[in-house]
């Protein structure tokens, strides 16, 4: 009698969370709680006022002169560089008038960074067709290499000086040769296949190569 009595008080002095269901217990909600105490406010960025706008002269300039000063000097325009010309050297200057009073003058052009050799009257097929010509157009060829004549030649470094020739040329037609099939085909492979080929061609005509002595004068 005295132990039912016993177990009776023990189990009223009990705290009431063991009574609870676990999902009313207060142990299990002061875990939560207490983090929630920890955690940081939270904290809502500045939101800039819509009326507000940003003058573009309130920028701040990289220069430190002040904005009066600045005001004041007058607009500079870039310089341009101006085009200088080579002095002829002394060599040049003495043998190119005998070089031209000598006649059938030759001069190495460069077409396209290729040499060819001519003379006035002389006919010239480009390995290509040139684009952009037309037949009758007249073209001024002044990249050349060798200048020169039977007893004198002049030579460039890489070019010669365009002051000193004129050469002209033009442009009589364009060619083209006729059609080749080539037939491609592997060893050990049944398969080929036909490769057709036809290259047209730009032709010139030198119709004018002189030698300029006023150039001499003139530099």
């Amino acid at each position: 009698m005295s132990r039912a009595l016993l177990r009776s008080v023990l189990e009223l002095r009990t705290p009431t969370a063991r009574l609870l269901p676990p999902f009313f217990r207060p142990a299990t909600l002061a875990p939560s709680v207490r983090l929630f105490n920890q955690t940081a406010q939270h904290i809502e960025p500045a939101q800039p006022d819509p009326t507000i706008v940003a003058s573009p002269q309130a920028a701040p300039t990289s220069s430190s002169q002040p904005p009066a000063a600045r005001a004041t000097q007058p607009h500079q325009q870039p310089s341009t560089p101006q085009p200088t010309t080579t002095p002829l050297s002394d060599s040049v200057r003495t043998l190119l008038p005998l070089l031209a009073a000598q006649p059938g003058h030759y001069i190495t052009v460069l077409i396209h960074g290729r040499p060819y050799l001519v003379t006035q009257g002389d006919s010239l097929r480009l390995p290509f067709k040139m684009a952009g010509v037309e037949p009758g157009d007249v073209l001024r060829l002044d990249r050349a290499s060798v200048l020169g004549s039977r007893d004198f030649t002049l030579r460039g470094a890489p070019h010669v000086d365009p002051r000193l020739f004129e050469c002209r040329a033009v442009v009589t037609g364009t060619e083209s040769e006729p059609l080749r099939l080539t037939v491609k085909k592997k060893r050990r492979c049944r398969r080929s296949r036909t490769v057709k080929s036809k290259h047209r061609y730009t032709v010139l005509r030198i119709s004018e190569l002189k030698i300029r002595t006023e150039a001499v004068e003139e530099a």
